[in-house]
């Protein structure tokens, strides 16, 4: 299950380009909170404290509650959030309000665990997926998803019908797409493509 953040928030009403340049000169993140029933609502949260929560957590996609100064605490799901193409800074951050029965759609992390069975006698892990879309609802959003690896032979595949995910969440992706897989060594591939092209070598002499 993932960890809920909080997050303190301001109401604002400053809109335009301008304003919202200003705005996070002054070390503010605009943002926007809306979803279903809920009036889409401006805000702004602290540029710093929303940078080092996302520096603690394993992906964009995490709950958040937040704190609105002078208005109620809100569940809300970060949505996506508005980097600049050169720093990669955050310029503005969407939230969806949730509760426990609210259904989403997230982007998260996958850490394969266990020393392979393949990779013991030689072969190379092949990690295919490294994060993963899943439906779950709000509450049951996982920080990250693992997956063991220890019984797969060379040249054998996990796929995603091969995993058992945690309850409540149902990967996005078909059962027979490749999460990770055990190939040969590349030393052992070369080796052989060169005994393949020695007769031909040999021919042409």
């Amino acid at each position: 299950m993932a960890k809920k953040h909080s997050l303190k928030a301001e109401l604002r009403a400053r809109t335009g380009s301008g304003l919202l340049k200003q705005m996070r000169r002054e070390g503010w993140l605009p943002s926007v909170i809306y979803g279903k029933g809920t009036e889409p609502t401006n805000l702004k949260v602290d540029a710093k404290a929303f940078g080092e929560l996302l520096r603690e957590s394993e992906s964009e996609n995490i709950l958040i509650n937040l704190e609105v100064a002078g208005d109620k605490s809100r569940l809300a799901f970060l949505q996506s959030i508005q980097h600049e193409p050169m720093s990669g800074e955050p310029l503005h951050a969407d939230f969806l309000a949730v509760d426990e029965k609210t259904q989403i759609t997230a982007h998260v992390p996958v850490h394969l665990t266990g020393e392979a069975t393949g990779v013991k006698a030689g072969g190379v892990l092949e990690q295919m997926l490294h994060t993963l879309d899943i439906h779950c609802a709000a509450t049951h959003l996982p920080e990250l998803l693992e997956f063991d690896v220890s019984k797969l032979g060379e040249g054998e595949s996990l796929h995603i019908g091969d995993v058992k995910f945690p309850d409540g969440v149902s990967p996005a992706y078909a059962d027979d797409v490749v999460i990770a897989h055990i190939g040969k060594p590349k030393v052992a591939d070369e080796s052989a493509a060169e005994e393949s092209a020695a007769p031909v070598a040999a021919a042409a002499e």
